[in-house]
């Protein structure tokens, strides 16, 4: 009985915290463009698939998710039109780095707005995907969803103004790509800049393996001027009494 005191306790007290502000969650939109909708047996539900995989982002967040007005087909309709989009929530305290890129691990909730409005989302499951996929960065994205469930419902209130701002710049496929290239183009520049620096390596190392080859050539050609062909042999004997003489 004690124990269970204790745990309650202790929970409230990481509550407090978190209302008062201590941890305190980030918000990124992304466009309807990159979600996948399905079918289900439920009435006005649809199962939801969001998967970004370029950095800071490698994750994917599969749920079911009901329009405000329970009906499945309006979804659909707001999702061709534009009207649909996805807000993630994450916390920024973990994020991973891999190859000099980080990633955000702490992810903890996620909403779909229909016109703007939020609809309803259950059974919400989040994947990491590579790089991003191991022990570490796992257990970075389940302290952040037991952070996060600490704060209650975000969506509204006191995090409303930030949600708006994020909302209003979503990130899209257009965007993603952009993100790809320059991120391709720059490794492209550093691994041409590793290749020269090690192209310049190599030559001083040729060049310096080639001195002392010239030096012993030089010495060589010395040893061997008095038997040079065009010697006459007075001119030899000469030559050979002049070495004797050094």
């Amino acid at each position: 009985m004690k124990k269970i005191i204790m745990m309650l306790v202790l929970a409230l007290v990481m509550a407090g915290y978190a209302q008062e502000g201590s941890i305190k969650p980030k918000f990124q939109a992304f466009s309807g463009a990159l979600l996948k909708l399905k079918d289900t047996d439920k009435p006005g539900t649809l199962k939801f698939s969001l998967k970004v995989d370029v950095a800071p982002w490698a994750f994917q967040a599969i749920g079911e998710v009901r329009s405000p007005t329970g009906d499945a087909e309006s979804i659909r309709e707001a999702l061709f039109e534009g009207d649909l989009y996805a807000v993630l929530a994450y916390i920024d305290n973990s994020p991973v780095e891999v190859n000099g890129e980080e990633y955000q691990v702490g992810l903890f909730d996620i909403m779909l707005y229909y016109d703007d409005e939020p609809t309803t989302i259950r059974n919400l499951k989040f994947k990491l995907l590579p790089p991003v996929d191991d022990d570490w960065s796992k257990s970075g994205l389940n302290d952040a969803l037991s952070s996060g469930s600490l704060l209650g419902n975000i969506w509204g209130g006191k995090y409303e103004k930030a949600i708006t701002k994020a909302s209003a710049d979503p990130m899209d496929k257009g965007k993603l790509k952009a993100l790809k290239r320059k991120k391709s183009a720059a490794s492209e520049e550093s691994e041409v800049s590793v290749s020269d620096s090690k192209k310049q390596r190599m030559k001083n190392m040729a060049d310096e393996e080639d001195q002392p080859k010239k030096k012993k050539k030089k010495k060589a050609s010395r040893g061997d001027e008095c038997d040079d062909p065009s010697l006459t042999p007075k001119e030899k004997k000469r030559c050979l009494m002049m070495k004797k003489k050094k």
